[in-house]
């Protein structure tokens, strides 16, 4: 097994964890704060972890370049947007339309993977990626009524529109991501994805920290008074970032993002063994889906 496919799993379960305490804390904070912790508090973890790799495997710290710089603020600024987007998607009651439409992101991502890096994918791979969102779809759909006012939302309401911006935003950011990553050449994979993290981690938390500083400064003080959980919510965000970053300095994104989906049955599987929660048949039949399709990805990623 290629070591791009356990990291990823790690990643996943990591981001299903943290999206949890994100949802959880959405009834404390506004949707700006409830962003920010996922950077804010995840930057000192991101920073030792940089530092561990340097005391441990010896690895210099990589120079910076013009395609890292550029790279690492785009995707920044393009992973802010797809977070506070898929949070503020927790307003709406009919929320689950547009969480089925951001997880449209492997796609997404392939296609900024091919703009962005020239990278291509085999007609299988397609097929797996298409089979994994088919399924998380059809989960996030299964227990919403499939009346002609439903329908007509889905394809034009506001939290479709809503889920398909953040994808592309998470699409877009994992794309500039690796390009960041790949610029660095040289110190080994994982210091060149713990520095880029690193890096990426600061700038985001300077400007969502300068932007709540002046127009936010309550949620600000939010976010500082229950430290307790944010730190949680940081921990969380910055070893799935790890993961993330990791293997797609490793594995191009689409493959990567594709496998992500495997978060759904984590979620399925926390809810099915410890809280004793039924699944009805659609969301069984897309949770088979989305296995298949993890099983063709690893198979087939080469």
């Amino acid at each position: 097994m290629e070591l791009w496919i356990p990291i990823t799993i790690f990643a996943a379960f990591c981001q299903n964890l943290r999206s949890a305490l994100q949802k959880h804390m959405k009834g404390k904070f506004g949707t700006t704060a409830a962003t920010f912790v996922r950077f804010g508090y995840g930057f000192p973890f991101a920073v030792l972890y940089v530092a561990g790799i340097h005391l441990m495997t010896g690895a210099p710290l990589p120079s910076i370049n013009p395609t890292f710089l550029l790279s690492g603020a785009i995707g920044g600024l393009a992973q802010i947007g797809a977070t506070f987007l898929l949070v503020h998607l927790f307003s709406y009651r009919n929320f689950a339309v547009g969480t089925a439409y951001s997880k449209t992101e492997p796609i997404q991502a392939a296609l900024f993977g091919l703009v962005i890096l020239g990278e291509g994918l085999t007609v299988f791979a397609v097929l797996c990626i298409l089979l994994g969102v088919f399924g998380v779809i059809v989960i996030s759909l299964a227990r919403s009524a499939l009346t002609k006012q439903a329908i007509i939302a889905a394809l034009i309401g506001k939290p479709a529109l809503i889920g398909l911006a953040s994808a592309a935003l998470f699409g877009a950011s994992a794309a500039f991501y690796r390009s960041a990553s790949l610029s660095l050449d040289g110190p080994g994979f994982l210091m060149q994805a713990g520095f880029s993290l690193a890096c990426v981690t600061f700038f985001q938390t300077i400007v969502m920290g300068s932007w709540m500083a002046f127009k936010e400064p309550a949620q600000l003080e939010l976010v500082v008074r229950h430290w307790r959980i944010s730190v949680w919510v940081g921990l969380a965000g910055v070893l799935g970032s790890i993961g993330w970053f990791t293997a797609m300095t490793l594995q191009q994104v689409a493959y990567v993002r594709a496998l992500a989906q495997i978060e759904l049955i984590f979620t399925f599987a926390v809810s099915w063994l410890v809280f004793k929660e039924r699944m009805n048949r659609f969301e069984v039949t897309g949770c088979c889906l989305i296995i298949l399709a993890v099983i063709g990805i690893i198979l087939f990623s080469n």
